[in-house]
């Protein structure tokens, strides 16, 4: 069994864990090592890693840990070391032309090391086996409710399930909006699907074969739009700037994918992501408003709930990863034919 080292967030508002406390103990009863780094706003205390066995180093110890160490996290790396040595296990959005890709895959070049994207951790069929997508449906749709009733007030904080899920409530005589859910069928749809439950919504519901030949003027005729799709390859975009200028009923859409820098944004309206402290932009108005939510870390907002489905898909297939397993052979295939791409274009 490998070394495993689950690295420190840089991202101020990111409080999930890729490895669970209880799942890192696992990992070391099977022979597994596990260093876990210090850090003040993850969700679980370091303290609870500790009790099951783990080592603890401060925050960026990673930079010096041992060649053979897998460190794993969840979003972007520092800006430091220029050079990049371990395997590392983490969503890298690199291999789309996203913005940032090229320059992360030189790090990689120059110093030797692996991204195995925790986004092509896949079966055969390509189905994935490591998401957050429930959790990022769930939030998403929530957080689109409570700004139509008025309720989501910035910036924002993690939520325990039950708080969140008490503010869904429906209120006595509040309108009910007209809610689309694009890509309602996948694990993303069916979360957004279960918040708008719990706020008392019924959506549209469309996924591959309703946006096959899309029918803008039903999409226009919607209060919310939540894009829940996730896309590999560019295709035709779901809301252009010629759409949010004609004749239309939605004013708000939330945007649970955030492709926005790469060539596979269904929602080519908007150049930035939205973030805590500020959740909402207005992307039209004041006559006939639109707004967009747009974060790219929504699962991080119930952090407990997030991390734990997480942690208990990835933590299995951890176990696994010097065993010639082919869904890590498939991640490292991606990797290098993202890096001979890259090499070819730069």
């Amino acid at each position: 069994m490998p070394h495993f080292w689950l690295r420190h967030e840089t991202r101020q508002t990111e409080r999930r864990a890729a490895i669970t406390p209880e799942d890192a103990g696992r990992l070391i009863r099977d022979g597994a090592t596990v260093t876990v780094e210090e850090s003040p706003q993850r969700i679980f205390e370091i303290e609870r890693y500790r009790e099951v066995g783990c080592r603890i180093a401060p925050a960026t110890g990673w930079f010096d840990a041992p060649e053979d160490a897998v460190v794993v996290g969840l979003k972007e790396l520092p800006v430091l070391p220029p050079r990049l040595r371990h395997r590392h296990v983490y969503f890298g959005h690199a291999y789309k032309n996203q913005e940032g890709a090229a320059e992360l895959l030189h790090r990689f070049r120059t110093g030797g090391g692996t991204l195995l994207d925790a986004e092509y951790l896949t079966d055969g069929s390509g189905r994935r086996l490591a998401t957050f997508g429930y959790w990022a449906g769930y939030v998403g749709a929530a957080l689109a409710m409570l700004r139509f009733r008025g309720r989501l007030t910035p910036p924002l904080h993690p939520y325990a399930r039950p708080e969140l899920d008490a503010a869904l409530a429906p209120g006595p005589g509040e309108r009910q909006p007209r809610v689309l859910v694009i890509g309602a069928n996948g694990r993303c749809g069916r979360g957004a699907r279960d918040a708008l439950a719990v706020s008392g919504v019924d959506p549209t519901c469309w996924d591959i074969d309703e946006t096959r030949d899309l029918d803008k003027v039903a999409l226009l005729g919607h209060d919310i739009l939540i894009n829940a799709v996730f896309v590999r390859t560019p295709q035709k975009p779901f809301v252009t700037h010629v759409d949010i200028d004609a004749d239309r009923r939605l004013s708000l859409i939330c945007d649970v994918s955030c492709d926005v820098t790469g060539d596979c944004n269904t929602l080519p309206i908007y150049e930035r992501v939205t973030s805590w402290p500020q959740p909402v932009v207005r992307l039209r108005g004041p006559e006939h408003p639109l707004d967009l939510i747009a974060i790219d870390n929504l699962p991080s907002l119930l952090p407990l709930a997030a991390s734990t489905a997480f942690s208990a898909q990835l933590t299995p297939l951890l176990a696994r990863i010097d065993r010639d397993d082919p869904v890590w052979q498939r991640a490292a295939t991606h990797f290098r034919d993202a890096l001979e791409r890259s090499t070819r274009d730069a």
